[in-house]
């Protein structure tokens, strides 16, 4: 995952980073709320992690912006040195998932971070199968389906299609599809991401009139998102 880290203190954020790096993620560092609230207009993260205090805008501002500007819901923890009942409560009443108390310990961290991971990603069909009508994904042969009709499709369009379907509605940056779609090390550049989007809105008829929108976000990516059909 990429991981966003607002924390103040370079020794808590040097330690968090390192644990989590160490466990295979990304992680970014940021000591002010503002800087953060930047990073996620322009930067695709997985999930956020939050200290209460702050400077500039505090945890509990940043996650108020979160969740009444971003799309979808994107998982976060807090981990403050702010202990009291009354906050823990006013901290998940606000959209926080998951809150710990400072000293925080690497293995519960990471057994937490681990956790909503997996809450938040996508369950995918037993049978392998993904639906969003009229589209229908067959995951284990790679094809699929639009009003009953088969798209062919290359193996990465495919792959790319998919990955859009499973984040319905997430703002989705260029660099974050291409890790996702083409591997971190893909030594590629972003007009690839945007030639395939090209393509994919052709071949799959993503319009209006089949209930979906590839939008394209300035200076940022893609979002796939549902359209109310007149």
């Amino acid at each position: 995952m990429h991981i966003a880290v607002l924390e103040d203190d370079p020794a808590q954020a040097e330690l968090l980073q390192s644990w989590l790096t160490s466990a295979g993620h990304e992680c970014s560092i940021f000591g002010l709320g503002r800087k953060l609230k930047t990073a996620l207009i322009n930067t695709t993260f997985d999930l956020l992690i939050l200290d209460w205090n702050v400077p500039d805008l505090n945890g509990t501002e940043v996650l108020v912006w979160v969740r009444e500007n971003m799309s979808w819901h994107i998982p976060v923890i807090f981990i403050t040195c702010r202990d009291a009942e009354t906050d823990v409560v006013h901290a998940l009443e606000l959209g926080a998932d998951d809150y710990m108390t400072k000293p925080a310990m690497r293995l519960e961290t990471l057994a937490r971070v681990t956790a909503l991971d997996r809450r938040s990603r996508p369950h995918p069909d037993s049978n392998n199968i993904l639906e969003q009508p009229p589209y229908r994904f067959d995951i284990q042969s790679g094809s699929v389906a639009c009003n009953d009709e088969s798209i062919q499709l290359t193996r990465k369009e495919f792959d790319l299609a998919l990955f859009f379907f499973r984040n319905i509605g997430q703002l989705l940056s260029r660099d974050h599809i291409l890790e996702n779609v083409w591997g971190k090390q893909a030594d590629l550049q972003t007009r690839t991401v945007d030639m395939h989007v090209s393509r994919l809105r052709n071949k799959l008829k993503i319009q209006p009139e089949n209930g979906l929108r590839l939008a394209s976000v300035y200076q940022h990516g893609y979002r796939l998102e549902t359209v109310a059909n007149s």
